[in-house]
C-alpha cells in the first residue's frame, strides 16, 4: 500500500513561520470512491498568500486549520479515477495541498478547482507561473482593475517575481513604459535585458532609492501601479501619482509577518489630490473567465513574446525552509516546491 507524506499545520506562527508550526504525518493512500479522483502530486506552487492563510481571522479564503493539511496549489498526474471526466494519466491543477497524493471526492472537485492542464500549451511549471494563479492575478488585476492604455507609465513592485514578470510584461505588450521595483542588482538587471522592461528601480540601493527612480523613469507620474509589496514602497509611489492613477492592491508581503499591526499608507491623500482610484483583487473572482486569459497567455509564450521563469527546490521535506525564500527574497522568479518527477 502506497503511503502519503503530508505537511501541516501544528501552530499558528507569531511573525516568521518556523519548522515548529508544521508536523509531518504519514497515513496510507486510500482509492478514490465512485466520482472522485486519486492525483499524485508533482509540483507546488509556494506564493506569499501561504502565509496569510495561516493565520486565524476573517479573510476572503478561510483559514487553514490547525491539525490539517497545509493548503497550496499544484499540479500532478491522475493515478486513479472513479470519475469519467479525468483518465488515469491526465494531468491536473487544482488545490492540492503540501502532500504526495491528494484524493478528490467527487462533491470536492469543484472545492478544490480540479481541471485538466495541456502541456502542449506550457510545461508543468509554466502552469504554476504564468499559466496558473500567479499569471492569472497579474491579467485580470492589470486589465481588469489597472486598466492600462498605450503610453501610460505602469510600475509593478515584485517585478522579478511570479506575479510582477507576467504584470510588466503583458503591459509593455499593450503598449505602455513599464518600470519594476525588485531588490538587487541581478534582478533589476534580467527584468529590463530579458523580460524587456523599460526601467528597474532596487529598492535595495539607499533610502532614496524608489523615489528618486520613479522620478527619473516616470516622467508625468504613475499611472498604474500595481503593488505586490505594501509598506513604504507603496507610500513612495503614492506621492508620485499622475492625474487619475489607479493602484492595484494584490499583496503585501512586506507586512505578512509583522508582530505589531499593519498600518496603512501615510500618503492616502494623494488619491484625492490626483483624484486616482485604489483597488484590491482576488484572483479567485475571475474564475470562471481563466480560460481566456489562459489562450492569451500561452499565445504570448509559444512566440516568445513572454517569458516564464520559475525558481524550483526539490522535495517535500524542504517546504518549511523553502517557503521562507519568499519573505527574504532569495526566490528568483516563482517559487515551484517539486514533490515528485512527473
Amino acid at each position: 500500500m502506497t503511503t502519503n507524506h503530508q505537511i501541516r499545520l501544528a501552530s499558528r506562527p507569531k511573525g516568521l513561520p518556523t519548522r515548529a508550526n508544521w508536523s509531518t504525518t504519514t497515513e496510507p493512500v486510500q482509492p478514490p470512491a465512485a466520482g472522485g479522483v486519486l492525483v499524485k502530486v508533482l509540483s507546488l506552487s509556494l506564493d506569499p498568500a501561504m502565509r496569510g492563510w495561516m493565520n486565524e481571522g476573517k479573510s476572503y479564503i478561510p483559514p487553514v486549520g490547525i491539525g490539517e493539511v497545509m493548503r497550496a496549489g499544484g499540479v500532478g498526474v491522475v493515478v486513479e479515477s472513479q470519475n469519467p471526466l479525468f483518465a488515469v494519466g491526465d494531468h491536473v491543477s487544482g488545490s492540492l495541498g503540501v502532500q504526495e497524493y491528494t484524493l478528490v471526492p467527487q462533491e470536492q472537485l469543484r472545492r478544490n478547482g480540479l481541471f485538466k492542464i495541456d502541456l502542449a500549451l506550457g510545461s508543468l511549471t509554466q502552469w504554476l507561473n504564468v499559466l496558473g494563479m500567479p499569471g492569472m492575478t497579474g491579467y485580470f488585476g492589470l486589465l481588469d482593475i489597472g486598466q492600462p492604455k498605450p503610453g501610460e507609465n505602469v510600475v509593478v513592485s515584485g517585478a522579478a517575481g511570479a506575479v510582477g514578470q507576467t504584470v510588466g510584461q503583458l503591459a509593455k505588450l499593450k503598449g505602455c513604459h513599464v518600470v519594476g521595483i525588485a531588490g538587487g542588482p541581478a534582478k533589476c538587471d534580467w527584468v529590463v535585458e530579458t523580460l524587456g522592461f523599460d526601467a528597474c528601480i532596487d529598492y535595495k540601493a539607499g533610502p532614496d532609492a524608489v523615489r528618486n527612480g520613479l522620478k527619473e523613469h516616470c516622467l508625468g507620474g504613475v499611472d498604474v501601479y500595481f503593488d505586490n509589496v505594501g509598506g513604504d514602497i507603496l507610500d513612495q509611489v503614492l506621492a508620485q501619482l499622475a492625474r487619475e492613477a489607479r493602484i492595484v492592491i494584490c499583496g503585501a508581503i512586506s507586512q505578512y509577518n509583522n508582530t505589531t499591526p499593519i498600518q496603512g499608507p501615510k500618503n492616502y491623500l494623494s488619491l484625492l489630490v490626483n483624484r486616482a482610484r485604489m483597488q484590491g483583487m482576488v484572483v479567485f473572482d475571475y474564475a470562471d473567465r481563466y480560460p481566456l486569459a489562459v489562450a492569451e497567455l500561452a499565445g504570448y509564450l509559444k512566440d516568445g513574446r513572454m517569458l516564464s521563469k520559475e525558481d524550483v527546490v526539490v522535495g517535500l521535506d524542504t517546504f518549511p525552509e523553502t517557503l521562507l525564500k519568499l519573505f527574504a527574497g532569495e526566490n528568483f522568479g516563482k517559487l515551484v516546491l517539486q514533490v515528485a518527477e512527473g
